[in-house]
């Protein structure tokens, strides 16, 4: 996974404006080293080392170990979601391939797993992934979802909901424990069941 950076120079308070430069060298440090040397050994200090950077830099841009890793392996920074067309099977097509990407890359298998443990033993973790990253995209695709409903209601709107933690489920087991194994055909099944069940609305 090569990471890339078109963003302006963010301000993190008085002085000079954070170089997105570092920010890239860090996140890339972050994904290199979840390859080569997994999890456990992707530390704040190593990371620093191999970005070439300062820890105390680090820690100006991200609080924990875990808002990096997060950061490096789901690209949390660009928001991006798939842009919507007028066919809802190809967007869904394209929302199972990215969260596939997303699960699959070497790097996010090593950290999902470590990723998970910490939620687990740490409270208010996952709920700050939730609120920085889960949010917008689940907002993204349950709209994207009721656009193909004439009249949604409360049914249409739980069912849209049970499509993205479906899609989250399914592509993060597939992702971790197969990567891209048959990745076009699975995407493919994936999207079919998905479409299956958004038209038992209309």
């Amino acid at each position: 996974m090569k990471l890339s950076s078109d963003r302006p120079a963010e301000s993190s308070g008085p002085g000079r404006p954070r170089d997105p430069q570092v920010d890239l060298a860090v996140l890339q440090a972050t994904v290199d080293l979840l390859v080569e040397s997994g999890y456990q050994k992707t530390t704040i200090q190593a990371i620093a080392r191999r970005a070439q950077v300062s820890a105390p830099a680090i820690y100006r841009r991200w609080a924990t170990r875990e808002m990096i890793i997060e950061d490096a392996i789901f690209q949390l920074q660009t928001g991006d979601v798939p842009p919507a067309t007028e066919d809802l099977h190809a967007d869904l097509l394209a929302w199972t391939r990215q969260f596939l990407d997303r699960t699959a890359d070497p790097a996010a298998r090593s950290a999902i797993p470590g990723l998970l443990s910490a939620y687990h033993h740490h409270d208010g973790v996952h709920e700050r992934l939730v609120q920085r990253a889960e949010l917008p995209i689940r907002t993204a695709l349950v709209a994207r979802v009721l656009k193909e409903v004439p009249n949604p209601g409360p049914e249409a709107a739980a069912t849209a909901e049970t499509v993205f933690d479906l899609l989250v489920s399914a592509t993060m087991i597939r992702g971790v424990s197969r990567g891209y194994e048959d990745a076009d055909e699975w995407c493919r099944r994936i999207a079919d069941a998905l479409y299956a069940l958004i038209r038992t609305l209309s």
